[in-house]
């Protein structure tokens, strides 16, 4: 997890949700994007897990916490509440498992159940085109159900990295281009910076 950044350094927090089936390989492609890494521990998360990671854009920083969510249907209650606040949701498939991919639409309803904002940047991802001899999603049907979601797509492998820096680039940059999901909370930090600072500044003086 990256050290703790303090708000005076960073434009915004932006909050951004991985959701799909199980296996779909949602946490490695948190780990690929956070820490570089292709996990050798594949099991199933628990619950939900997170990191954080800072990018710069444009010369900002903006501080990203990413929500990695259990795929499985006894967790999903346990996730519901991690929806609220989020600007940015990823929903994963597998390329290689249908099932992973007709299961989309419910994923959707359920973030349409829970989010907080209609303005939500979504990408839908399929996941695991290193298993291109195994496919059972062509890019093509993927890219015509994302279009008529009118939602971000991209194919990409956490496995061999494929893809990986695109999706969170792409989706991170909708919603620096989408004002209204995080600038509400800039300015509100800015002032909590500026309060901070008068009072600092206020007991400061001589005393001598």
């Amino acid at each position: 997890m990256s050290e703790h950044i303090s708000s005076s350094e960073t434009v915004a927090t932006l909050k951004l949700l991985l959701i799909g089936s199980s296996g779909t390989g949602k946490s490695c492609l948190l780990a690929r994007f956070v820490d570089g890494n292709f996990p050798d521990d594949s099991s199933a998360t628990i619950g939900v897990d997170f990191k954080v990671k800072v990018i710069e854009n444009e010369g900002k920083k903006y501080k990203l916490t990413i929500w990695d969510t259990a795929g499985q249907e006894r967790f999903r209650t346990l996730t519901s509440s991690y929806y609220r606040g989020a600007q940015g949701v990823i929903l994963v498939y597998d390329v290689s498992n249908r099932d992973s991919f007709n299961d989309l639409q419910i994923w959707l309803t359920e973030l349409d159940t829970y989010c907080s904002s209609k303005e939500v940047v979504r990408m839908i991802v399929g996941n695991k085109v290193d298993k291109e001899s195994s496919r059972e999603v062509s890019k093509q049907e993927g890219q015509e159900f994302a279009r008529k979601l009118q939602t971000l797509f991209v194919e990409c492998s956490a496995k061999t990295k494929f893809g990986v820096q695109q999706a969170f680039d792409e989706l991170v940059q909708q919603i620096i281009d989408t004002p209204s999901l995080w600038q509400k909370q800039a300015t509100t930090n800015v002032r909590i910076q500026s309060n901070t600072n008068d009072v600092s500044q206020e007991y400061s003086g001589c005393s001598c």
